[in-house]
């Protein structure tokens, strides 16, 4: 009796699980379609002049995105092998990915804040032109998205600590990674075009 109750049970979880997992990757979608709303956007302005960036506007240095971009990927890789020591029950291994993770987001957007202060030092700003409010307009709204998802990992490894998640059952961090891993994707396609495209 106890045996069918509980197969029930996990038979209901499966469910719910499945359901989570289509509303987040439903969720996923739906940011990849603003991202690419806005990335259309940037194109289709850049097309409309002859220079890019206009003359007097300093663009974004390359090398210094580089550095960001490197720190990103690490975390990228520091989040997958979070994930695969906590389904092996490596607990400490799994938290020292975790905060590396954390540590290696607040360092992106630490980076990304010393790029916007060179850039408005050098008078690129939102409103200079036409390269300045679509660069800080893209690079803006990713950055907000790293932020919520460092807020997001803490959440996660808090309530992972409070024994919230098993093997069996860890919805919540498999939605962690999948954002944290959309925001690298989404990083690479904006790297490629606002710094790599000239």
């Amino acid at each position: 009796m106890a045996t069918h109750a509980l197969s029930v049970d996990d038979a209901t979880y499966q469910e719910v699980r499945d359901q989570r997992l289509l509303g987040f990757l439903l969720f996923l979608i739906s940011d990849v379609i603003v991202f690419s709303s806005f990335i259309y956007g940037y194109i289709y302005l850049r097309s409309t002049v002859m220079t890019w960036p206009p003359p007097g506007i300093e663009p974004a240095a390359l090398y210094m995105a580089g550095v960001n971009s490197i720190v990103l990927f690490g975390s990228g890789a520091t989040m997958h092998y979070a994930m695969e020591f906590f389904k092996h029950a490596d607990k400490r291994k799994f938290v020292g990915c975790m905060i590396a993770t954390i540590i290696l987001g607040l360092m992106f957007l630490g980076g990304q804040a010393f790029e916007y202060f060179s850039l408005l030092h050098a008078g690129t700003t939102w409103p200079s032109s036409i390269y300045g409010a679509a660069f800080f307009t893209l690079t803006g709204l990713h950055g907000f998205h790293v932020f919520i998802g460092v807020i997001f990992l803490v959440t996660v490894l808090a309530q992972t600590l409070r024994g919230t998640y098993t093997q069996q059952r860890y919805f919540g961090l498999t939605a962690g990674a999948l954002y944290w891993h959309f925001v690298d994707v989404i990083w690479v396609a904006l790297f490629s075009l606002l710094y790599v495209w000239k």
